[in-house]
């Protein structure tokens, strides 16, 4: 297929573009920068530079496509920067939903797992209130496009998707220690994360577009639930800092993300589509030293 690719240059948009060229499809990613263009022509994959803004630019490029992964987001976390990022996200989802209408072509977005399920483990099946998140909103419109003849779906990423080269809250946490001599971790430490390698997510992301069906939502988590405790004794073990609980004011930007209980199965993820992940965990690749060597 000749899969137009947001995000293309990203963490986990590198990824999956060398993914999808190592399983013989053809590659458009999206480039806003020359840095960006020419990471995707090295990787083999053909550039159409433009942005999330460029609305007409996306239409043209998702109907020049045998099928979208839209995988780029503007993550700016301060509350204006949110709402930003979703408005932006939403009016893409919709450019290019409109474009592959009728089309039966494949339409994947990425989104998240936090406000799934409360007190309990998500599951693919899990429909949350879109009024809840701003991305649950953008996800489910993008699954009404599996009403008007576009097979669009939905993979729903782990909040760490890791491994060496990550930017992300993992990345964060670690220079959060680093800056403060201590290792924190909310509360009583019990509070889960789920994870995933960022090669296993590339893998799911490809299998979703070859053969998901329309209407549907996948689990890129191969880590159920790590405790943020496990997460900050091994950074602390990998920096040599003193591990304990911290106030919510330790963790910054991150401190709301952090303090959230998300433990998430991705059995019917693995069971549907064959989805087998082999990357190392999320304390494997902190114990090898991923973020701290």
């Amino acid at each position: 297929m000749r899969i137009f690719v947001t995000g293309a240059s990203g963490w986990i948009g590198s990824a999956t573009v060398a993914e999808l060229l190592r399983a013989g499809h053809q590659v458009v990613g999206l480039a806003r920068s020359d840095a960006s263009a020419a990471k995707l022509e090295a990787a083999g994959a053909e550039v159409r530079r433009g942005d999330l803004d460029d609305l007409d630019g996306l239409r043209a490029a998702a109907a020049d496509s045998d099928g979208v992964i839209h995988l780029g987001y503007k993550h700016d976390f301060s509350p204006a920067g949110i709402a930003e990022g979703a408005r932006t996200d939403r009016a893409a989802i919709d450019a290019l939903g409109q474009a592959l209408e009728g089309s039966g072509k494949p339409f994947v977005i990425a989104s998240g797992v936090a406000g799934l399920a409360t007190g309990r483990v998500a599951t693919e099946q899990d429909r949350p209130d879109p009024d809840a998140y701003p991305r649950m909103a953008n996800a489910a419109a993008c699954l009404s496009y599996a009403d008007r003849g576009v097979r669009a779906t939905v993979v729903r990423f782990a909040p760490t998707v890791h491994g060496r080269g990550d930017y992300g809250f993992t990345a964060a946490l670690v220079d959060i220690a680093r800056r403060t001599g201590v290792s924190g971790y909310p509360g009583t430490g019990t509070n889960r994360w789920s994870a995933v390698h960022v090669s296993d997510a590339a893998v799911l992301v490809r299998l979703i577009v070859e053969q998901a069906p329309a209407g549907t939502s996948w689990h890129a988590v191969a880590d159920q639930g790590v405790t943020t405790k496990e997460i900050a004794e091994a950074i602390g073990q990998a920096l040599d800092l003193p591990v304990k609980p911290v106030a919510d004011e330790h963790f910054e930007w991150l401190a709301r993300f952090f303090a959230m209980d998300m433990p998430v199965s991705s059995d019917h993820t693995r069971h549907a589509l064959g989805w087998n992940p082999t990357g190392p965990s999320l304390l494997a690749d902190l114990d090898a030293g991923a973020y701290t060597s």
